[in-house]
């Protein structure tokens, strides 16, 4: 290793490593603060139960009785009371499986035109409240997902095993020592008060180290890519901040921030939002570091007599392949995950303008760019200190060498013709 790959880890990574285990103990959470139950969204006492019988009863005698209908009460927008009562509805007979009350049954109604229809032997999940009188204490929420989201963890996990082997192992490791870490860190000690942003930025490099380490090993190559991923991070965290204030993002723009602010209003929720976007854009670019400072080093394999520049030029041309690609799936991937939102502006026929102006899509459009900007940014900056790394890192290969092969003989490089 050369001398100047030392100082770049003395100088950069071992103090950055130590400020962020110093940042880890000094704000590392207790678990998260109790709270009592509201009863909104989430934040319901749930239990795991059964559909034991389904059998169709008349819409109009079961209103008229009062049975309450299925937690799934979504309908669509034109129908009414009316045409409710003409149409067969279900009664399902639920059978709680946990909990305290465990054996108990209920019943609840379901629409004919409801988007959840329970069937006989379905696994579900139900809210309990105990407030409520006994015979309205639980209602079906949800369906239970548990077995199939297992079966597809399990598929992806063997899938990049396989392709992957020890690498796909580790990798694992990575990422379930990363869930770990938001789990157990970042989560709970926002909900303590601390600043989401400093959680956000000392949870996301302690990530980033540990799965960058674990999975590519100890080595200056890894080194040039966790820096050039720190980098990017600041640039990232300062543009969001900057942008976050200026557009007057809140952070508060749905059912599930409001039920937090109102739980915990001492939460910065713009902080949140900013945590959020940096937490986002640390996978992306780690994909785009590693790959590029991988790129680099497998162009001086190919050729050792390409000096930095050259090395420089062609990881360039590699990393303006990658942006293009990067950047076009950030924003489908947005669009995929906001096409409800999306669908409902286009029948509002609200223009270009409106639907960017508001708050829920500019929250998005800011969490993107932002995100882009970091993205490209870390192409030059990992490629040049790549490049730079690992021309320095060659004894014999000096760092203004041509990126020419047919140049070498040229410049009396007796010795670099016997290594090749």
């Amino acid at each position: 290793m050369s001398q100047h790959l030392r100082k770049v880890i003395a100088a950069v990574l071992i103090p950055f490593a130590t400020a962020v285990l110093v940042g880890l103990v000094v704000l590392w959470p207790g678990g998260a603060p109790p709270h009592e139950r509201t009863g909104v969204g989430f934040d319901r006492q749930t239990q795991s139960a059964t559909v034991t019988k389904v059998e169709e009863v008349d819409c109009a005698s079961v209103n008229a009785s009062g049975v309450p209908p299925t937690g799934d009460t979504s309908t669509a927008e034109g129908s009414s009371a009316q045409q409710q009562e003409k149409g067969t509805c279900k009664k399902a007979t639920v059978r709680v499986d946990t909990g305290k009350d465990k054996g108990r049954t209920f019943t609840e109604i379901v629409q004919p035109d409801q988007s959840r229809q329970l069937k006989q032997g379905q696994e579900v999940v139900v809210a309990y409240e105990p407030a409520a009188p006994k015979d309205l204490q639980y209602s079906v929420t949800d369906v239970n997902r548990e077995f199939p989201m297992a079966l597809l963890a399990g598929i992806f996990a063997l899938a990049v095993v396989v392709v992957g082997r020890m690498r796909g192992v580790m990798a694992l490791v990575a990422l379930a020592i990363s869930f770990l870490v938001l789990t157990f860190f970042i989560l709970p000690a926002i909900l303590q008060g601390s600043n989401p942003l400093v959680v956000a930025v000392v949870g996301a490099s302690a990530i980033m180290l540990i799965a960058l380490y674990m999975c590519h090993g100890l080595s200056a190559r890894t080194s040039v890519a966790v820096i050039g991923t720190l980098i990017s991070l600041l640039l990232i965290g300062l543009l969001g901040s900057l942008f976050i204030d200026w557009a007057a993002l809140t952070g508060n723009t749905d059912d599930n921030t409001g039920l937090i602010h109102g739980l915990y209003p001492e939460i910065d929720m713009s902080g949140l939002l900013l945590a959020g976007v940096i937490i986002g854009s640390l996978g992306v670019l780690d994909d785009v570091t590693v790959t590029q400072t991988s790129a680099v080093w497998e162009l001086h394999e190919a050729n050792p007599a390409m000096g930095w520049r050259g090395l420089y030029r062609a990881g360039i041309r590699i990393g303006r392949d990658h942006i293009a690609s990067v950047v076009n799936t950030l924003v489908l991937a947005y669009a995929g995950a906001a096409l409800p939102l999306l669908l409902l502006f286009s029948i509002a026929q609200s223009s270009v303008g409106t639907v960017a102006n508001s708050e829920l899509v500019a929250e998005e459009i800011v969490r993107t760019l932002v995100g882009s900007i970091g993205l490209v940014a870390s192409v030059p900056v990992t490629t040049a200190l790549a490049a730079l790394v690992v021309s320095a890192d060659r004894p014999g290969t000096p760092a203004t060498a041509s990126a020419a092969p047919a140049a070498a003989p040229a410049r009396g490089g007796k010795g670099r013709r016997r290594k090749r």
